[in-house]
């Protein structure tokens, strides 16, 4: 089912895409012919002979082919905002309004070779055509922030229908009953046994944990520091059931402690985890969280020591990764889309690893 879900999410980006090129091309091809007859037609009008379309058409195909080479450096500088997009584009955009009125002058060379081309009026030619494609220029870069805008709300009402799908999963996962069970059984171990300071510690961070889970807005981002926080509360349940087997290491660059992240991301993935290569083991097993920089992403992997999956890969029928590795990959692809990775699989040696790239973005600041 969530094959079929991940299809036709990339089906319908594929058809988003189809339908901006489209939209583009209608754009680009009707709006030079549009100039360019109207610049005819005032030529006619101002008593120029019907064969000045030798004149308009090469420079207004100039025009059209310079534009797509603007198109191009618009794409591949896509990162950029807005106004220091725009001010990048002033001198590639005169400079296709210079070949425009380098044009002009060949052809009025070429069609009148006996008289001479007026300087004045040139010049007013190259300045009209710079601001037509700086007009252009302008009007492209408006059109596709207002198209992301408009992508980005739609991907925002999508990321909260899935979000909200994907917290009643973990809450499945976390309220579960066998795990409530194991760990009221070990605090009522614990009172019989009149360890009740140990005792009244395991309530509280039940109680702590379960607050978080079901107080946690899945559209709220935390920091790593909160995130690590939470699972510390986990873990601190799960450590009273296994003792020493449950082993964890953190290797959390103190830079990335402020970076932001949805809310309970991790945890489904440290329960697989517990599960496979700590519950399933006598001699129990290590979990390790790491987290670091890498550009403008913050990286998290998970990883353990256990035995890893079968050769089918990290989500074949019946082995339990499937569902949390599935909601995780599919949560973050709606919120970030292409600005994110997600891979899973068998570590080299031994165990597996779940890693994360998603973009870093601080508490109170832009994505970096």
């Amino acid at each position: 089912m969530a094959g079929h879900r991940s299809a036709r999410r990339d089906m319908k980006l594929d058809l988003a895409t189809a339908d901006t090129n489209r939209l583009f091309w209608q754009l680009q091809i009707s709006g030079w012919l549009g100039v360019a007859v109207f610049s005819y037609l005032t030529a006619l009008v101002n008593g120029r002979s019907w064969d000045a379309w030798q004149i308009t058409l090469p420079v207004y195909l100039v025009g059209f082919l310079g534009t797509l080479g603007l198109r191009y450096l618009l794409r591949l500088w896509r990162g950029l905002a807005p106004l220091p997009l725009a001010v990048a584009m002033l001198l590639p955009a005169a400079l296709v309004g210079g070949a425009m009125s380098v044009t002009l002058g060949i052809a009025w060379v070429l069609k009148e070779p006996d008289k001479s081309v007026e300087t004045s009026r040139w010049l007013g030619a190259m300045v009209g055509y710079t601001y037509l494609i700086l007009a252009w220029t302008f009007l492209y870069i408006t059109l596709r922030f207002y198209r992301e805008l408009q992508i980005q709300t739609r991907q925002t009402l999508q990321a909260t229908a899935m979000a909200h799908q994907a917290q009643l999963k973990m809450l499945r996962y976390q309220l579960n009953p066998h795990f409530l069970f194991n760990t009221l059984n070990a605090i009522s171990t614990l009172i019989l046994d009149r360890d009740t300071r140990t005792a009244n510690r395991m309530v509280q961070a039940l109680s702590a944990f379960l607050r978080h889970s079901l107080d946690s807005d899945p559209m709220q981002r935390v920091s790593l520091r909160q995130e690590l926080e939470a699972i510390q509360l986990y873990l601190d349940i799960e450590k009273l059931r296994f003792g020493d087997r449950l082993r964890l290491r953190l290797d959390v660059e103190e830079a990335c402690k402020d970076a932001l992240l949805p809310s309970l991301l991790l945890q489904p993935l440290i329960e697989n985890a517990i599960k496979y290569a700590v519950a399933g083991r006598v001699e129990g097993g290590e979990i390790a969280i790491l987290a670091r920089r890498c550009g403008p992403l913050l990286e998290l992997v998970v990883q353990d020591d256990g035995p890893g999956c079968g050769e089918q890969g990290p989500e074949p029928a019946g082995d339990g990764h499937g569902v949390g590795l599935a909601n995780t990959r599919d949560r973050l692809r709606v919120l970030y889309g292409d600005r994110q990775q997600f891979s899973a699989g068998n570590r080299e040696g031994g165990g597996f690893e779940v890693r994360m790239r998603l973009p870093l973005e601080l508490s109170g600041r832009r994505p970096v």
